[in-house]
């Protein structure tokens, strides 16, 4: 047969293809790169004008350039490491630091040999870490020093402050920065019609203005950015008992994508493109639409069952009870293992307050 020819057959293999393509977009980041790639694809003749869009879009950062050849070394076996911030400005994007912006969420992404599993490491914004040197928007260079609250970085000197302080905290090298700012995030939320979940406490936070009875809930962009920020109203209060609560509403997320039929609609699918490249800031090797297609294709066969998630192990710090700092032994143990391209061993979190927090308020449906 002609490779034109169609037929039922060939159709039903095409369909079950598809199918299987939707089950497995399992990620945050992943979604993001996906729907960037796939419009793309959406059709020869609007190619090059989507790519032109879509790459205008996204903004970028020259980390390899600011922090010159002082870093770790690169993995020589395929591994990679994406440092995923959550923040509330892009300011760093255009003038090399965050102007007094926050990061309030922080995930490094190891993505091991054969690109078929990863380990994504929760690092609280509220950990007290030893912060490098790092040139500041305003041309100075702020020194650093021991006891940095780790989101501080971040507010200092942007981006590659951020990434400089990570690797100096886990001796991995960064191959790869992601941002998205905070208020993309509830335009993506609502491009996808909303997140339905289950509380099953009230959840009432008067700084993110939620106010959530027991039940089964559709939040908007707005409202999911409040529950992913509440602090003091879930668990025990702390930033350990909101990674917590993120988690379980990523969980939330996926369930969402995975069923709303997204990548059967090419016009929902550019559209959730266009906004999600508008959120990002990234290092300059992803700032156009084909590295994200080749990232995306990097990452296809990840999924949730291949996905181990953990917070860097922590403990309360003697002098501050509002800080925690990292458990030098099981901290290491977590970098140890993902400099050699290892699983994390169950030793490096049992005793660790980052997974023991009670924030089980919320479900995924």
């Amino acid at each position: 047969m002609g490779r034109h020819e169609t037929t039922p057959r060939h159709r039903h293999a095409r369909r079950r293809r598809r199918h299987r393509a939707r089950r497995r977009g399992r990620g945050t980041l992943r979604t993001i790169v996906w729907t960037t790639g796939l419009a793309v694809l959406l059709g020869a003749a609007g190619a090059a004008a989507v790519v032109h869009r879509l790459q205008s879009n996204v903004h970028s950062v020259d980390i390899d350039s600011t922090l010159g050849r002082d870093r770790p070394p690169a993995a020589e076996n395929g591994a990679m490491n994406i440092l995923v911030l959550g923040s509330d400005s892009r300011m760093g994007a255009d003038s090399g630091g965050a102007g007094g912006a926050r990061s309030d969420t922080a995930m490094v992404l190891h993505v091991y040999q054969g690109r078929k599993q990863a380990a994504l490491v929760s690092v609280p914004r509220d950990t007290l870490v030893t912060r490098p040197a790092c040139a500041t928007p305003a041309g100075t260079r702020d020194p650093g020093g021991a006891r940095k609250m780790f989101n501080e970085s971040y507010s200092v000197g942007g981006p590659s402050c951020a990434v400089s302080t990570v690797e100096r905290l886990s001796g991995l090298r960064m191959d790869h920065f992601v941002e998205l700012d905070f208020n993309g995030f509830k335009k993506i939320i609502d491009s996808l019609g909303g997140v339905t979940l289950t509380t099953t406490e009230p959840i009432k936070d008067a700084a993110s203005h939620l106010d959530l009875a027991p039940g089964t809930h559709t939040l908007n962009g707005e409202q999911s950015l409040g529950l992913v920020r509440t602090r003091k109203s879930v668990g025990d209060g702390s930033d350990l008992g909101r990674i917590q609560l993120q988690q379980a509403f990523v969980k939330a997320l996926l369930t969402q994508v995975r069923g709303n039929g997204l990548l059967s609609s090419p016009t929902r699918l550019l559209g959730l493109a266009d906004t999600a490249t508008k959120s990002m800031t990234t290092d300059s090797s992803l700032a156009n639409a084909r590295a994200l297609m080749s990232l995306a294709g990097t990452l296809k066969d990840l999924g949730s069952s291949r996905l181990t998630s953990l917070t860097l192990p922590v403990g309360p710090d003697a002098k501050d009870p509002n800080r925690v700092v990292p458990l030098p032994t099981e901290g290491e143990q977590v970098w140890r293992a993902l400099r050699a391209d290892r699983p994390v061993p169950s030793s490096a979190t049992a005793s660790s307050l980052g997974d023991k927090g009670s924030a089980g308020s919320v479900v995924a449906p």
